[in-house]
This record gives structure tokens, C-alpha cells and sequence, in this order.
């Protein structure tokens, strides 16, 4: 979500189950950790062609 531009105090609104501190905690091993991340999520990333198009609308 913040990638997408959420701003982390928005987060939780959008995902009751997590608070602040855990999205700061997230986002901060997130930007520590930034090339490795970035290199598993486009390992894992589902070809356009794959995904429905009623799914790819959402």
C-alpha cells in the first residue's frame, strides 16, 4: 500500500489488525532490506497474462 502511496497512518484504517507501530516496523525492514525485497517480489509476481481481467480491474 505504501509503494502505491498510502501514507503509513492510513494503513491501519485500511488494515484494522495492524497498528502503527507494526506498519513503521514493516516499512522500516522493508527500506533496510530494499534490493532484496524488490528482487523476491519480482520473482513471485504473476504475468499480467495470468491474472483475470475481472481481478486485474480491482
Amino acid at each position: 500500500m505504501w509503494r502505491l502511496g498510502v501514507s503509513p497512518e492510513e494503513i491501519p484504517q485500511r488494515l484494522p489488525h495492524l497498528i502503527l507501530s507494526q506498519v513503521f516496523d514493516a516499512l522500516s525492514y522493508y527500506l533496510d532490506r530494499q534490493e532484496e525485497i524488490n528482487e523476491y517480489i519480482e520473482r513471485n509476481r504473476i504475468p499480467d497474462e495470468l491474472i483475470d481481467a475481472r481481478v486485474r480491474k480491482v
